[in-house]
């Protein structure tokens, strides 16, 4: 089974590397009994404190198998190549390479590869209605050089 690369870390940072996309399929998430191929989640390597998301293959003709919702955690999924179908709440619509679906987290969502390529999805999961105004611009640019 694939695992993720560390790269550095340090006080402010942690960097790893997942290896190539295409490669994703020698990742194999366990949850409990149900193995899920091509499936990695990543926030607990980099010790994200905000969020979790996941990097996920579906062959062709593969798909996630259920249905699922969250309590309170909302998503935004990626598509990164392929072509697929996604499907929240029983309206089931088309995705590939570019398409990016945000999901309430009351939303009952699937997603499946009715292509003929893998498709490959990246998946952000984050606290729902929490962003603000004063969120936005809780960036500083500093007045420093950049030394490469």
């Amino acid at each position: 089974m694939k695992q993720i690369e560390k790269i550095a870390a340090a006080e402010n940072f942690a960097a790893v590397n997942f290896g190539k996309l295409s490669e994703l399929g020698e990742y194999v998430l366990s949850l409990g009994e149900m193995k899920i191929p091509g499936k990695v989640f990543g926030g607990a390597a980099l010790q994200a404190t905000g969020g979790e998301f996941s990097f996920q293959l579906f062959l062709p003709g593969t798909e996630t198998g259920f249905l699922h919702r969250h309590k309170e955690h909302e998503e935004l999924y990626f598509f990164l190549a392929g072509k697929g179908e996604f499907q929240v709440d029983g309206k089931v619509f088309p995705v590939s390479e570019g398409s990016v679906v945000r999901v309430a987290p009351a939303g009952k969502r699937s997603v499946r590869n009715n292509g003929t390529e893998p498709l490959i999805m990246l998946c952000v999961q984050y606290k729902g209605a929490t962003f603000t105004a004063a969120d936005a611009a809780d960036g500083d640019l500093l007045n420093e050089p950049v030394a490469w």
